[in-house]
């Protein structure tokens, strides 16, 4: 899997853009200019370049379309995401379909979230849990 331009709607004003997974820069709508939310699938082959490389944040998602807590909390990361538009990546990675990230962070149960900064694992949360855990868990992270 390769990150690929995803269409992501504008929060703001509706308009959809095509929003690619690498690049410099953060995401703007081509209509309102408000930041967008930055949401990519990535796997064992770009995980290097969507998430190592990216000079923005990243929330990283290691879940399973089979994964009922995996399904549970996408909708709360998401949301997330579009609250941190211009301040986070969000990277989604189907443990099926990428091994080898798993087995280099040592991913023993899903979902698991990671931040990166600047390449680097600064936090991880193992598990589904509802937004008044994550999004506090998520602030702390991008503030150390």
């Amino acid at each position: 899997m390769t990150a690929q331009a995803e269409i992501v709607s504008c929060p703001h004003c509706g308009q959809k853009n095509r929003v690619r997974g690498t690049g410099d820069g953060k995401p703007v709508c081509g209509r309102c200019g408000k930041p967008l939310p930055w949401i990519v699938d990535a796997g064992d082959q770009d995980f290097a370049k969507v998430v190592e490389q990216s000079r923005t944040p990243v929330l990283v998602d290691v879940w399973a379309p089979w994964c009922g807590p995996c399904r549970m909390v996408s909708p709360v990361l998401e949301q997330l995401a579009s609250e941190k538009a211009g301040e986070i990546k969000l990277v989604k990675i189907n443990a099926d379909q990428a091994p080898e990230v798993s087995r280099r962070f040592d991913i023993r149960s899903i979902p698991t979230l990671m931040v990166f900064r600047q390449g680097e694992a600064i936090a991880t949360q193992t598990g589904a849990a509802p937004a008044a855990v994550l999004r506090p868990w998520l602030e702390d992270a991008l503030r150390n």
